[in-house]
């Protein structure tokens, strides 16, 4: 018979949920357990749906010698699972048992006296498991369930403060060993209320895994809300959420569990050798079983990508593709286009195409050629504007200077010269000699 104690002097870091649901993953192994709830609060009795009244037989009756174990143990809803329950009525056996001889060894003498008895009538020990929830001190109470027992879990949050306690815990434990009860031993350790999203749960587990190599379980206990909600029903994990999170890690717990039944020949003799499953490891290098994805890179939509339209050869091209062409070429029309005379006398300003550019686009025959046309008539209508503006700087200038010189006079005369016809000669003709 295996009594195992969980223990941690600091509250709230799953002890009792720990205690209620490994108890019931291992009843659902097919072993005897028997849970044993050593805190006044009683807390662990009130998952189990057990509400006792002040006096009804408890712990803290058998502490003070009150009743038998057999006599205290209640049924559960799980079959194979039973509850040595407590009430409020503990929270003074401190006081009451301060000057009784040897009140340290009172839990683990009345432990032995039940399997003793019960080996005698049956021949065998009256349970496979017997699993102490300890308080969240190092009082009384918890020397008690310390002595009783064979082993001790360490219930520990990752959280920082949870290595602060670690160093103290283990100087009570091996004192303990070298005073009281020589055959404990820290036989594993169980982190609850991990979270390995956060950096920190991670960091606390890789120092955990460190410093206690090949004692702390490959798998921990996850933050789940099923967990915190299943003792408002009185149910076990299993019970009121068999699919969640928090089942599977105190049935995998189990199960690492189960794998050390090596060290009970009681056990080795009921239930044979144990098998050890993959995730039990024996090395701290071997024995990061938690693992974290990397962080995966956004996807990226990949489009698909867009097919150029097909070229159409320029001889399925019609005639109306390339009046359409050149229409689009020439957005706006002018009626200086119809007389050339008249378009050389427009103002340089307006950007027209020339008659050469407009023959040419009539004479496109294929895309391509009207393109070329397009695009040329646009480099006539540039420098067909910049000239204007050229010959404009030059009107500009010469008109200054006329105005400003001294010959200002001479120039106006000049402009008023009658205009010459072209076949006029401005010299006169010499008869050869």
């Amino acid at each position: 018979m295996r009594r195992i104690a969980l223990i941690n002097q600091k509250g709230g870091v799953g002890k009792t949920t720990s205690t209620v649901n490994l108890g019931a993953a291992l009843a659902r192994e097919g072993r005897r357990v028997v849970v044993v709830d050593l805190d006044p609060q009683a807390n662990l009795s009130l998952h189990l749906d057990v509400q006792l009244r002040s006096g009804e037989p408890s712990t803290y009756t058998l502490l003070l010698g009150d009743g038998a174990v057999e006599a205290t143990l209640r049924e559960t809803k799980t079959p194979g699972l039973k509850l040595l329950p407590s009430c409020i009525d503990l929270s003074g056996a401190e006081l009451e048992l301060s000057n009784a001889f040897g009140r340290e060894m009172i839990l683990r003498d009345a432990l032995e006296q039940w399997e003793e008895r019960h080996r005698k009538a049956h021949g065998e020990a009256p349970a496979d498991y017997v699993l102490l929830d300890c308080p969240p001190s190092l009082g009384l109470l918890s020397v008690n369930g310390l002595v009783a027992a064979q082993e001790a879990i360490i219930v520990v949050q990752t959280e920082f403060f949870a290595l602060q306690g670690m160093t103290k815990l283990v100087d009570v434990v091996q004192l303990l060993r070298r005073r009281l009860n020589p055959s404990l031993e820290i036989s594993a350790i169980l982190p609850c209320l991990y979270d390995n999203r956060t950096k920190l749960a991670r960091e606390v587990l890789g120092e955990l895994r460190a410093h206690f190599a090949g004692r702390v379980f490959s798998r921990a206990i996850a933050k789940n809300v099923k967990l915190a909600e299943a003792p408002s029903y009185g149910k076990t994990i299993f019970e009121y959420a068999p699919e969640s999170s928090g089942s599977s890690d105190y049935r995998e717990v189990a199960r690492e569990l189960i794998a050390m039944e090596s060290r009970d020949s009681d056990l080795v003799a009921r239930y044979g050798e144990p098998v050890k499953p993959t995730a039990i490891v024996s090395g701290a290098a071997e024995e990061a079983v938690v693992t974290l994805k990397p962080a995966r890179a956004p996807r990226v939509k990949k489009s698909a990508p867009v097919e150029a339209p097909a070229a159409v050869p320029a001889d399925e091209l019609g005639d109306e593709t390339v009046n359409a062409s050149a229409e689009a070429a020439e957005p706006t029309a002018s009626p200086l286009r119809d007389d050339p005379k008249t378009a050389s006398n427009a103002p340089s300003s307006s950007k027209t195409a020339t008659p050469e550019a407009e023959s040419a686009v009539l004479r496109a025959k294929d895309a391509s050629a009207a393109r070329a046309v397009v695009s040329t008539s646009v480099d006539l209508d540039r420098s067909v504007d910049l000239d204007s503006r050229e010959t404009e700087a030059a009107r500009a200038h010469s008109n200054g200077s006329r105005a400003s010189g001294p010959q200002a006079g001479s120039d106006a005369a000049l402009d008023e010269l009658p205009e010459l016809p072209p076949d006029a000669e401005l010299l006169p003709r010499f008869a050869d000699s």
